[in-house]
């Protein structure tokens, strides 16, 4: 008798031959074997016997199989219909961590935080994680590649920046790289007006114009503005020039081969909006390009800079029961963050009712359109809500922090400010802002323009000893990088695991022990993390140049303290 052929499915199941069901126990009967003499046919059943235990075997085997996979089927099938059925009908508890119960939990473990003072982790010893880097290489004499071999500039690039201070900082430095490779003129980029920043802030308000056009200049020619005869032909309105639509993220390949062709038969091209309009995967040279307009050409502008080496000497001066040392937490808990983010704290309806006002104030029906799903419960267990200053604060006092930790806080309007900072003062009193530590007058020229604002606070961020970031965006990811850039590769910067976090902070049974042990792991872990290098092979760059700077800009002069460029204009 010959075996029985079984053959399997795309799902993993077994299958029979005709007229056998899924998962059938009893094969089919064979056919009739003809007649022959009886010798014949005894030693046919000999031969065949070893086969038919084989078969007897397999099938036995698979049915075995079938005793584990059906029951797991079945339970899965019991969780997948029961579980929301159980949810409708109130049954089904909140998962862990989807609940905000941290300023419960501050009030339970208060008395422990406010003794646990003895052992504090000194500053100056919190990073310890070593790397050998890589030997440094040197940086590319110019921008010789696809294009450079044209006779004279292809024409004028002009672009147009959007959003805030650091997603305006990455399209300049875009917009310097894809210069360099469509062998253009860069016409200095002027910022548009957001609804949101309202900051009619120019690039000379924020930066070092004559600093950014030295620098660049063996490089990329850079101008203040059109010539007059170019002008002439659009009525002295840039805005006359068609824009060019660009993809997102687009490459070399599209630069070279669509925009280029527009340029060079036009003379002028005028590329808006300008975010995020090329892709991290290009050509070295083209690579060391946004590494020099990053770290050497964008200097601050002289008022910001006066102001922040201002700030830097009266925190260090804040700061001398830990050696003049700080840490800096950027903090975004403004009240459109926190409306922005659909998260619930513990306001109840008046804050539901204040949130829901500000989403339509920002975003008109944006958050109420049918396809939209507000999860605040999943949005916390998934790490997406801000952090809380009481939360922030009890994360840094189980890493080691005591309470004589000077602290720089770089945030906007906090919501609720009175309430949600008076738990974080108590746990570190010597806590700061820009508004703290110079007068009115002093930060008067700068209280209108938030681009102008968030570049102090990213100057007292940028030589704090310790940088804390508690929610995403281009301030953390560039101050990272910059960070990397000055401090030989390490970061030095605290990461919260946010999804871990939230279920420590809603258990009722975490003791203070318990919940220090797990924030000296998480510290040690972002020190780890601090000192990752991406590893590189020409041009399959995955992850931003300008949070990992390294290995592409590492060619640039050895990095040095960033007090040197406070020091310019002092």
């Amino acid at each position: 008798m010959k075996a029985k052929t079984h053959h399997q499915n795309g799902n993993g199941n077994v299958n029979g031959g005709a007229g056998e069901e899924s998962g059938s126990n009893s094969p089919s009967p064979p056919l009739s074997p003809r007649r022959r003499s009886s010798l014949s046919f005894c030693r046919r059943r000999l031969r065949s016997k070893p086969y038919s235990n084989l078969a007897g075997g397999v099938i036995f085997r698979w049915n075995l199989r079938y005793l584990f996979v059906l029951p797991m089927l079945y339970v899965s099938g019991l969780i997948m219909c029961v579980g929301p059925f159980s949810a409708l009908m109130g049954q089904s508890p909140p998962p862990p961590g989807s609940v905000y119960r941290s300023d419960e939990m501050f009030r339970r473990l208060w008395n422990h935080i406010h003794f646990d003072n003895s052992s504090g982790i000194q500053l100056s010893s919190v990073w310890s994680y070593r790397r050998r880097l890589k030997e440094q290489k040197p940086c590319p004499n110019s921008t010789d590649g696809l294009l450079s071999g044209s006779s004279g500039p292809s024409g004028y690039l002009i672009v147009e920046a959007n959003g805030g201070l650091n997603q305006q900082r990455s399209a300049i430095c875009n917009a310097v790289a894809v210069a360099g490779l469509l062998n253009a003129i860069l016409v200095i980029p002027s910022f548009e007006f957001n609804s949101v920043w309202r900051d009619p802030s120019k690039f000379a308000d924020i930066y070092d114009e004559d600093h950014f056009i030295a620098t660049l200049k063996d490089y990329v020619k850079v101008v203040k503005e059109l010539p007059q005869d170019v002008m002439e032909i659009y009525d002295y309105n840039i805005s006359n020039i068609p824009s060019f639509r660009v993809q997102a993220w687009a490459t070399v390949g599209y630069y070279t081969g669509v925009v280029y062709p527009v340029l060079r038969s036009q003379g002028i091209i005028r590329i808006s909006p300008f975010a995020n309009r090329l892709a991290m995967n290009v050509p070295p040279h083209i690579q060391f390009l946004r590494c020099l307009a990053n770290y050497e050409a964008l200097r601050f502008s002289a008022p910001i800079l006066t102001l922040g080496k201002t700030l830097v000497s009266r925190m260090t001066e804040k700061s001398s029961r830990t050696g003049g040392k700080y840490i800096s937490i950027h903090l975004r808990f403004e009240g459109d963050m926190v409306a922005f983010s659909c998260c619930l704290y513990d306001g109840g309806e008046v804050e539901k009712s204040e949130m829901d006002s500000i989403r339509e104030k920002g975003w008109k029906k944006k958050f109420q359109r049918t396809d939209r799903v507000i999860s605040p419960g999943q949005n916390r267990v998934e790490g997406k809500c801000p952090l809380t200053p009481v939360e922030v604060g009890m994360m840094l006092r189980g890493m080691g922090f005591d309470n004589n930790t000077s602290i720089y806080l770089a945030s906007g309007k906090i919501y609720q400010e009175e309430k949600h900072l008076a738990p974080l003062l108590k746990m570190f009193p010597n806590l700061h802002t820009k508004e703290s530590l110079v007068s009115p007058d002093e930060l008067g020229p700068f209280q209108v323009y938030s681009s102008r604002l968030a570049a102090l606070d990213y100057t007292a961020c940028l030589l704090s000893e310790v940088f804390v970031t508690t929610q995403g965006g281009n301030f953390p990811h560039f101050l990272m990088g910059h960070r990397r850039f000055y401090n030989g590769g390490h970061a030095k910067t605290i990461i919260p695991d946010k999804r871990k976090l939230v279920v420590l902070l809603e258990d009722k049974n975490m003791s203070w022990r318990g919940f220090k042990d797990e924030m000296e792991a998480m510290l040690a872990e972002s020190d780890r993390k601090g000192m990752i290098v991406p590893r590189v092979k020409k041009i399959n760059r995955k992850s931003s140049v300008y949070t990992y700077p390294l290995p592409e800009c590492r060619c640039l002069q050895q990095p040095r303290n960033p007090q040197v460029d406070l020091n310019v204009h002092s």
